[in-house]
């Protein structure tokens, strides 16, 4: 499990299927700016986890209290690493998708020989451009029509952080039982 302050963020089990696929199923979960996801059986998710590509994972973001609020993840482009993530709707506003995402680099850069991470948002998601300019991502452009969004093709921001940018943990990170 890696820790923050205000949140942990813990491998998904599958266990966690049901409230993965709950999640992902549900539009609220991603928001208007985020495409559709794929409607999935518990089923269908499970597969889906059991076929992860060797530098992709997923985690949930969990409250200090155990409750489940939220998902993060991170897969390779390349050598760069990508990541996404996602609160329960109740639960945005409150810094916890913030600390997610630094715990997040910490954890990248401290474990993995990289030198960028980046993740992209709708043009409109002021919210998450927010939170990754918080979490020390620097936006680099636009990609036009990147991303097809509730009948729509919209624009998307692509932010990253470098590794000379981060220098050190934001968060003491700590990881137990990965």
């Amino acid at each position: 499990m890696l820790e923050g302050r205000k949140v942990n963020l813990r491998i998904v089990e599958k266990e966690d299927a049901l409230i993965v696929a709950e999640w992902f199923n549900n539009p609220d979960f991603s928001g208007i700016y985020d495409p559709l996801n794929e409607q999935l059986s518990r089923a269908e998710i499970e597969k889906k986890y059991d076929k992860l590509a060797p530098k992709e994972k997923w985690f949930i973001i969990e409250k200090k209290d155990g409750s489940k609020i939220g998902f993060i993840g991170h897969f390779a482009v390349g050598e760069i690493f990508e990541i996404g993530y996602a609160l329960i709707p109740s639960e945005r506003d409150h810094g916890y998708c913030t600390e997610a995402v630094k715990v997040m680099v910490d954890y990248l850069f401290l474990s993995k020989d990289i030198v960028r991470i980046q993740a992209g948002t709708n043009v409109e998601n002021k919210a998450s451009q927010k939170v990754l300019e918080k979490a020390g991502f620097n936006k680099e452009g636009i990609m036009r029509k990147a991303l097809f969004v509730r009948g729509k093709w919209t624009d998307t921001y692509l932010y990253s952080i470098l590794r000379e940018d981060w220098r050190e943990p934001k968060i003491l990170t700590k990881a137990t039982s990965m």
